[in-house]
């Protein structure tokens, strides 16, 4: 057994409650009999119990009565009910009304021990699995992302409005880093969306070749290499939320059925003829301008106006700085937890350079500067030589004129297309720190390319 529990036996044979009360001492169980269920729900009214094992047929109150009664005040404690071979339908029957397994007499201790512990162990799981959804709750909910911007605290009170409209898609914008991940998350969870799946995709991150298949699963065969059938994105976030990060990096050949799934919705596996039906919200983000995509031929004018439905533009942090200060708060208590440690806040010289920066990773930037400078201070406060600013995701050196020179220099057997294209992707990751959204901006190009 995976640890003692309190059990409360209701019977009103003597001897039978003995058998049982020996067994589950043996099994290190702390055992409280009763010989009917009065006695059952008074005990219940005294203290708490883990499980309740029951005889169907008792003279004053049945097991099914006494189930009844637990469950008004005590919906999901775990109850068994014993009965004799000739009564399996009313014990079916019970399992109808709420019972959460049954034994049939003769007892086997064995069988006993087993049932027990595995509607413990479910217990547990059921106890983890709250708490797991409480810290999402508490994470992402809207009381905890409250602003002191003005735009800002406009986006949030819009965002939250559309989180009661279920079936509506919703696309945010915003640079890299700003949270619109995040924010996806509380629309999820304000949606009543928390018992179900937040399903997260990159369309940047995936191959064009692997995409469709990810996003809509595949069947066995359907193509090299698909040895078995995969349940897609679509299948995984069913009754929940299906979130499509860097939409603007998708395909044009997997954008019309994406808009075939949004105007319809449905959508067929790659292999499969059989239509499924889509029953998720759809949360689009994207750090491009889609009307302009639109113009430059990358992607569909049809489905940019289908997505465009309720459009919330995230602001950078720039232009939010009245929301560092809260932010850096909000971090740095969010290390403390993680850390396990008392951690000192913020010098008001290292707030006002903070303030000061212009942070072109946005909030992601400001997490990491801060979880950085939590680990190599030592002082009660950090200080400005912690932070790292002259270090961050910006690029060095910007060009002060129009033109950027680029030193080239290959061997004939080496030289190639592929070649350059690696060493300017190179070069602009080298200037930029490693900062796939800074580069991609300097290059003008998508981040999937550094992927």
């Amino acid at each position: 057994m995976n640890r003692s529990a309190r059990i409360l036996v209701v019977d009103d044979k003597q001897s039978f409650r003995f058998m049982i009360k020996g067994y589950l001492d043996d099994a290190d169980h702390q055992t409280t009999c009763v010989a009917g269920g009065t006695e059952a729900l008074e005990e219940l009214e005294k203290g708490n119990f883990d499980l309740v094992l029951s005889d169907m047929v008792m003279p004053e109150m049945d097991g099914v009565e006494l189930l009844r009664r637990i469950r008004i005040l005590h919906p999901v404690l775990p109850f068994i009910l014993i009965t004799a071979n000739g009564s399996i339908d009313s014990a079916v029957a019970a399992m109808k009304e709420g019972a959460d397994d049954y034994l049939l007499k003769p007892l086997n201790r064995e069988e006993l021990l087993v049932v027990v512990e595995r509607l413990l162990k479910n217990v547990q799981l059921r106890v983890c699995y709250n708490r797991m959804l409480d810290s999402e709750r508490n994470k992402y909910s809207f009381q905890s992302m409250t602003s002191r911007s003005p735009v800002m605290g406009g986006i949030l009170a819009a965002a939250q409005k559309v989180s009661t409209s279920p079936h509506t898609t919703v696309s945010i914008f915003g640079e890299s880093g700003v949270g619109k991940e995040v924010l996806a998350r509380a629309i999820h969870i304000s949606s009543g969306k928390s018992m179900t799946r937040f399903v997260a995709l990159n369309c940047a991150a995936i191959p064009e070749t692997l995409l469709e298949s990810e996003l809509f699963g595949h069947l066995k065969g359907a193509y090299t290499g698909a040895d078995r059938e995969r349940e897609g994105k679509c299948s995984l976030a069913h009754g929940g939320t299906l979130f499509l990060d860097e939409i603007g990096d998708m395909p044009l050949s997997l954008q019309s059925k994406l808009l075939r799934l949004l105007e319809e919705r449905v959508y067929e596996k790659v292999g499969s003829d059989r239509q499924v039906a889509a029953n998720f919200r759809i949360i689009v983000a994207t750090h491009r301008n889609l009307d302009e995509c639109c113009n430059q031929g990358t992607f569909r004018r049809d489905l940019y106006h289908r997505l465009n439905i309720f459009p919330i533009t995230i602001p950078p942090l720039r232009e939010r700085r009245e929301d560092i200060p809260q932010l850096a708060d909000h971090f740095l208590n969010v290390f403390r937890q993680h850390q396990g440690r008392p951690l000192p806040g913020l010098s008001q010289a290292a707030l006002d350079l903070m303030i000061a920066h212009d942070w072109p990773g946005n909030v992601r930037e400001l997490r990491n500067l801060l979880e950085y400078a939590t680990i190599v201070t030592n002082s009660e406060l950090i200080q400005p030589e912690h932070l790292r600013l002259h270090q961050s995701g910006s690029c060095r050196d910007e060009p002060a004129t129009d033109r950027i020179a680029i030193n080239l220099s290959f061997t004939a057997e080496d030289f190639s297309l592929d070649a350059v294209n690696r060493h300017i992707v190179e070069w602009a990751m080298e200037k930029c720190n490693n900062n796939k959204s800074s580069a991609a901006r300097l290059l003008k190009a998508s981040r999937k390319l550094f992927y």
